[in-house]
């Protein structure tokens, strides 16, 4: 609860921040006068100095705090200890970072869902850490799970008032496997957060009552008609097909700017020089009496997706007339903006299309903390959106956010098509994301035609061990630990038997090596069994694999108990070890295997 509720009143706040920023910049674009000069410098030197502050801020202090963070959260639950990811200090460049990149509206065209998922994260870890303390409790990874997993509902509810699909986003995003034990945590949670995040919106008079953020109001008696169902189902087909196209394009971009000799440079060395050239680029193209005319670059996000939401067939309500371009938006009839004599209706719609997919492509390379989500969702919607983040809770998503369910059939219909055909041609956005960071993952092989049933352990597994006999010499033992610098060795009973009998973690040894027992005699003959009796702690053996393990079992084990590394045994004498290392390098060669010499 208490995690629910502080998110609501960040949440909140920062958007009453927000909105008096942009007002501001509305302001000041409306009084410098008709001078196209004043005019464009007013609508660009505002997010370029916004974009390059952020960039600046948030990377100075930890360089955790750009992009939306979903990508390292997902590794994270995986079972990779990230450090500092879920520090207090990453919280405060976050919150600023992201104000300062959403008070640029419009013009770079970016969310907050990704981030604010990763700020519950963090806020979760804390009051862990203080509840922890407080009951004089030790760290208890399980907790810390439970925790995390209810944090990423919180993160999206607090964004759209929406518990239920932050719930089920959270679990097709943030894991594979999800633990049945957290559903309920998840959902009081994300309530008590959606439910705080609107009262505060009716407390200031934003609202007379708790009701949906983008209401609408669509025929309840006769919704659709049947044939419909087939343009519903196309139309997600092709969502489906266009998602295929961005996440490649944005992948490969994004790889791109990592590689090229100039960009890499230029990320290297000034982050903000870097962010401020692209918000330029943007900001020149959404100028209003530009191209901008012709994208409602006017409008806000928020009024995108209300006017998107209008229950109102414009092609037909401006067929025999031309409603003028208003000088300042009408909040009553914000679609004029859609409008422009020329190109009709569906020309600034196509052309807006066109435009902000690859503007929002090039702006997801910006270094900066920033929300990939509601800007794709602004593009397509439940189907679009569903497919880029490989999800189907986009279509309960939309169902919350206007407050109506009776398209709930062909939306479902629609968002399935387009996973259908998402998923089986490409990683989904975060994923993909994790691959051009180079994040520690496991590739995932579940419906894929791999062949992975008959791969066994013994083909792919570490044959090369460290291993310690309780019988060795202090000499040979101190050599071993020098020599490699792995994190725990193989505890065996003797040399001879090779029996494995537990594990040593690497910084017990070393400490235990350090501290000489007063029991030792001088010339005494010593062995790891006496440090061992000494003091140095040792872990069971609980888990281990067969040589004869599949690559599948494998797998499935490393994902689901969030593992890094099992030893191998046969007949229970050690033979080998697997890690990711291992996993991952078996998994590529059957997807991509070696030509025949």
């Amino acid at each position: 609860m208490a995690l629910g509720v502080l998110m609501a009143l960040i949440s909140y706040a920062m958007n009453f921040a927000i909105g008096r920023v942009v007002r501001a910049h509305k302001w000041l674009y409306r009084e410098v006068g008709d001078g196209h000069l004043l005019r464009y410098l007013s609508w660009t030197v505002y997010p370029v100095a916004l974009l390059s502050f952020s960039s600046g801020f948030s990377q100075s202090i930890t360089p955790f705090s750009g992009g939306s963070g979903l990508p390292e959260l997902k590794t994270m639950l995986s079972g990779v200890v990230l450090e500092d990811y879920l520090d207090i200090k990453n919280f405060g460049a976050k919150v600023v970072g992201l104000s300062c990149t959403l008070a640029t509206g419009s013009t770079i065209f970016l969310g907050k869902v990704g981030p604010f998922v990763h700020l519950s994260v963090m806020i979760s870890a804390y009051l862990g850490r203080v509840r922890a303390k407080t009951m004089g409790e030790s760290q208890n990874k399980a907790k810390e799970i439970e925790m995390l997993a209810a944090a990423a509902a919180v993160g999206v509810a607090t964004v759209f008032a929406a518990p239920f699909s932050g719930v089920l986003f959270s679990i097709e995003v943030m894991s594979s496997h999800f633990s049945v034990w957290n559903y309920w945590r998840g959902f009081f949670a994300a309530t008590c957060g959606a439910f705080m995040f609107r009262l505060l919106a009716v407390f200031n008079s934003e609202q007379e009552t708790i009701t949906s953020i983008y209401k609408t109001r669509f025929r309840v008696d006769v919704p659709f008609d049947l044939p419909e169902i087939f343009f519903f189902v196309a139309l997600g087909a092709i969502c489906g097909v266009l998602s295929c196209v961005y996440l490649f394009c944005q992948r490969n971009f994004l790889r791109f700017i990592k590689t090229n000799r100039y960009t890499a440079k230029l990320l290297a060395t000034s982050k903000p020089s870097y962010a401020a050239l692209a918000a330029l680029i943007l900001a020149s193209i959404t100028y209003p009496p530009g191209v901008g005319r012709f994208m409602a670059s006017r409008l806000s996000m928020a009024e995108h997706l209300r006017t998107l939401f209008d229950n109102n067939s414009w092609a037909l309500m401006t067929r025999n007339s031309s409603p003028p371009w208003p000088a300042e938006p009408d909040p009553q009839n914000l679609w004029f903006e859609w409008y422009h004599p020329r190109f009709t209706i569906f020309g600034t719609l196509a052309f807006f299309l066109v435009m902000k997919f690859w503007m929002l492509i090039l702006a997801t390379t910006i270094p900066m903390p920033a929300g990939y989500f509601m800007p794709i969702f602004i593009i397509g919607a439940a189907a679009f959106s569903g497919a880029v983040t490989h999800t189907i809770s986009t279509a309960l998503l939309a169902f919350e956010l206007t407050g109506q369910i009776v398209h709930a059939l062909p939306v479902l219909m629609a968002v399935l098509a387009a996973n259908v055909i998402s998923q089986n041609c490409q990683p989904s956005f975060y994923d993909g994301t994790i691959m051009a960071k180079k994040l520690p993952y496991l590739p995932w092989i579940r419906g894929r035609k791999i062949g992975s049933h008959p791969v066994s352990v013994e083909h792919f597994m570490n044959s090369t061990l460290t291993i310690l006999a309780k019988d060795m010499p202090l000499e040979e033992v101190i050599k071993a630990v020098t020599s490699t610098d792995v994190a725990q060795f193989p505890l065996v009973e003797t040399r001879e038997s090779q029996i494995l009998v537990g594990i040593v973690e690497r910084t017990h040894l070393v400490q235990a090596l350090q501290t000489e027992p007063a029991s030792w005699a001088p010339g005494q003959q010593c062995c790891l069994q006496d440090v061992l009796a000494g003091g140095c702690p040792t872990q069971p053996v609980t888990l281990q694999l067969s040589p004869e393990t599949s690559l599948y079992q494998t797998h499935t084990l490393f994902d689901l108990l969030t593992l890094q590394t099992l030893f191998v045994t046969s007949r229970g004498r050690a033979v080998g070890s697997v890690s990711w290392v291992e996993l991952k390098k078996a998994i590529s060669t059957l997807i991509n295997p070696p030509a025949p010499k």
